[in-house]
């Protein structure tokens, strides 16, 4: 009778155990910020975001991460009805990042306003490219002064409890 419940205590123990799975949420990545990441390629592009100090105008923020021991180079961005302003080639050191939020932002123009997602494509010199959709955030809070975009004729946002975050839409 000893045996039989030992038995059945490990055999509930396996149950309980299987039933919960290998793919838990926490073993996911996850990232709790507005900016989206694609860990497809060599570099991974974390973080991306185009914040923006007024509609149709902004800087692409972003932090690359060098996986390979080799230096890999980003050589363009693009994104369809776009503006890409000119940049000099972004060298990542293996192993190594390179955030554009420290260096500079990328800056972009177009038909866009806080709260949307511009799909963008992000091409590296050994031939990966990365293409995702990039959310549009006001130039507010945590994100102030990231906006390195020439001003385009829009009236800036205000940064008022509305556009703390980067649900508001307007201005």
């Amino acid at each position: 009778m000893h045996l039989r419940r030992s038995l059945a205590l490990t055999a509930g123990a396996l149950v309980l155990l299987t039933s919960c799975g290998f793919d838990l949420a926490t073993d996911r990545p996850y990232n709790p910020g507005e900016g989206t990441n694609d860990h497809t390629g060599d570099v991974e592009v974390l973080s991306a975001l185009v914040v923006a100090a007024q509609p149709d105008a902004g800087s692409v923020v972003v932090t690359l991460v060098n996986s390979t021991d080799e230096d890999q180079t980003l050589t363009d961005v693009t994104g369809a009805d776009l503006e890409i302003g000119d940049f000099d080639a972004i060298t990542v050191p293996g192993q190594s990042h390179v955030n554009l939020a420290d260096e500079g932002g990328i800056p972009v123009t177009g038909d866009f306003d806080a709260g949307k997602f511009l799909s963008l494509t992000f091409t590296f010199e050994n031939g990966e490219t990365s293409t995702f959709d990039v959310p549009v955030v006001t130039a507010c809070g945590p994100y102030e002064g990231l906006d390195v975009s020439e001003d385009a004729d829009g009236t800036p946002y205000s940064c008022d409890a509305e556009h703390q975050d980067t649900g508001g839409e307007g201005h």
